[in-house]
């Protein structure tokens, strides 16, 4: 059974999801690398502010692996962007 935290948790995530949807594409800025970026910013953030001080469940444990995916996915969004943006013949 979930617990309180946990649904304040999933609650928050969810609520932070359909604000960056509505955002971006008021914005007419959609696209799903902005999205997994600004998606990936508010992941941490709720994780940071519903973490608690005291002891981890194994739930929020688990969340390290999700950071760990979502920060390698970036990494590599960023490196295809740099690419894009030097010269070619810059690396090769």
């Amino acid at each position: 059974m979930a617990t309180r935290r946990r649904w304040r948790f999933i609650h928050a995530q969810v609520a932070w999801l359909l604000a960056t949807i509505l955002s971006l594409s008021l914005l007419g800025a959609f696209s799903l690398e902005l999205f997994f970026v600004v998606s990936l910013i508010g992941f941490l953030v709720v994780v940071e502010l519903t973490g608690s001080l005291g002891v981890t469940p194994r739930w929020r444990a688990r969340l390290k692996w999700i950071i760990l995916l979502g920060l390698a996915v970036f990494a590599s969004i960023v490196v295809r962007r740099l690419l894009e943006i030097l010269p070619p013949g810059v690396f090769g």
